[in-house]
């Protein structure tokens, strides 16, 4: 395989880890409040089936994946002491399945829907 197959294939897996090690931080009491709430919706938009865009739309749909989540994950591992998230990279790597995250879905839906109907209500002048 050529080398740089394998180390993409590396950074999926290293992603992926991180990307459980940030849902778990999220979760923990000991990560400040503020870096929780961006840590939930790094790990929402990570693990929730629906993108900000769409993944058949070409090249865009895939960007938003190789943009936001990595940038994300390295804000949250900046404002998280080291030891501790080593601490959540240690467990994330423990974890056999990949969590669903259904609050995060049910999130973006909502953010869908409501967007809709401001859309629908600023356009027929209900508001």
């Amino acid at each position: 395989m050529p080398g740089w197959l394998d180390r993409a294939r590396q950074w999926a897996r290293t992603i992926k880890r991180d990307v459980i090690a940030v849902w778990l931080a999220a979760r923990d009491v000991r990560t400040p409040m503020a870096v929780r709430i961006l840590a939930a919706a790094i790990a929402a938009y990570a693990l929730s089936p629906i993108d900000l865009i769409p993944d058949f739309i070409p090249v865009l749909g895939y960007l938003d994946d190789l943009l936001i989540v990595p940038l994300g994950i390295v804000a949250v591992v900046k404002l998280i002491p080291a030891p501790l998230f080593a601490e959540f990279r240690a467990a994330a790597s423990q974890i056999a399945a990949k969590p669903v995250s259904r609050l995060g879905m049910l999130a973006v839906i909502l953010i869908w829907l409501l967007a809709v109907w401001l859309t629908l209500m600023l356009a027929t002048d209900w508001v």
